[in-house]
């Protein structure tokens, strides 16, 4: 009579020559194939080699060693071919048979954020919407009407100069000139042209002047501007106003002060500056323009149709960079157009 321990011990060693052959000669063709390979060997609920170290106690003592030899020769025949398989999808480029390696960490998203200009533009824009002003747009290609004539720009003005205004058609005989809008004043002719007082808005956008590009100055830029035109407007509503917006940006202890100027749309005009706190200087810091303003000319009113002994009001214009550099502390504007991720890493 046959002794059922030997036979136990002859079915295992069986088993084990059996799996060295499905190891070896199992195809591993595809990601697919590669992913059933290792389940059907590896697992550790229903792999083969795992139901074959639980065979060992069948094994007869003087084999054991031998037997968990080869078992343990097995597991890494199927993990080196695994490996070699991934290799081999890497190598050919092929991204439907890329295996992931399962036993990596898991890599976390790098969170995106919002660049300098725009979080100062978000902020600027939900400080006005808070007062009423809506949001107007305008085309970055504009003619010389909208752009200098409408908003009493005398034809020898320096800023029609070619050395200011990029210009796709010169000016001539035929027509006035098409050329990169110089500043968002352009949108708020167009909106008193198709809109009736009383109008409150601000215009955000690209705008562009042939300057050399220094530390301070830019080819382009990002302007907002903003308009009100109603009855009785004064320039104490203007002040009322930007005094309001420079508390939102800088602080409620923010000093401010008008400066006059000169601006051939507005009358009076002035410029505003704020004063800004620096420790290494003599005087404890220094005044700093933020933006320009005044009363819209009646000139420009009455060019677009509005009466001028009825309606009055208030423009305003700044540039985006130089509030995002002043807000955030950046001392050269031509980081904010490098698009360097080590520098845009900072404001998330």
């Amino acid at each position: 009579m046959s002794d059922p321990h030997n036979h136990s011990a002859e079915a295992a060693l069986a088993a084990l020559k059996e799996l060295q052959h499905e190891i070896q000669e199992s195809i591993l063709d595809s990601v697919q194939a590669v992913d059933e390979y290792r389940i059907r060997f590896l697992s550790r609920k229903q792999g083969q080699i795992t139901a074959l170290l639980k065979r060992i106690p069948e094994v007869a003592i003087e084999h054991k060693k031998l037997f968990g030899q080869e078992i343990n020769a097995a597991k890494a025949l199927v993990e080196a071919r695994i490996e070699e398989a991934m290799v081999r999808f890497v190598e050919s480029g092929d991204s439907s048979k890329q295996v992931a390696d399962l036993t990596l960490p898991g890599r976390s998203l790098a969170k995106g954020s919002l660049h300098p200009i725009s979080q100062a533009l978000r902020l600027i824009t939900r400080c006005f919407e808070s007062y009423g002003f809506e949001v107007a747009e305008g085309p970055e290609i504009e003619d010389d009407w909208h752009n200098f004539s409408a908003l009493n720009f005398p034809p020898d003005h320096p800023a029609r100069d070619m050395q200011d205004t990029f210009f796709i058609e010169a000016p001539s005989a035929v027509h006035s000139g098409i050329l990169l809008r110089t500043h968002t004043s352009p949108v708020q002719i167009r909106v008193m042209e198709n809109k009736k007082p009383p109008i409150r808005v601000i215009v955000p956008g690209r705008v562009y002047r042939n300057e050399a590009i220094s530390y301070k100055s830019y080819c382009l830029f990002h302007q907002v501007e903003g308009l009100y035109v109603d009855e009785g407007v004064t320039m104490a509503d203007l002040k009322q106003i930007i005094h309001a917006f420079a508390r939102t940006l800088f602080g409620e202890n923010v000093k401010m002060r008008f400066r006059p100027s000169f601006f051939p749309f507005t009358e009076p005009s002035a410029e505003v500056d704020i004063w800004w706190e620096d420790l290494a200087l003599p005087d404890g810091g220094r005044w700093m323009e933020i933006m320009g303003c005044g009363m819209v000319d009646p000139n420009v009113l009455e060019g677009l149709g509005i009466d001028s002994e009825k309606y009055s009001g208030y423009a305003f214009g700044m540039g985006m960079e130089r509030i995002a550099m002043l807000r955030f502390g950046i001392d050269d504007i031509r980081v904010l157009y490098e698009n360097d991720v080590r520098f845009l890493e900072q404001f998330g």
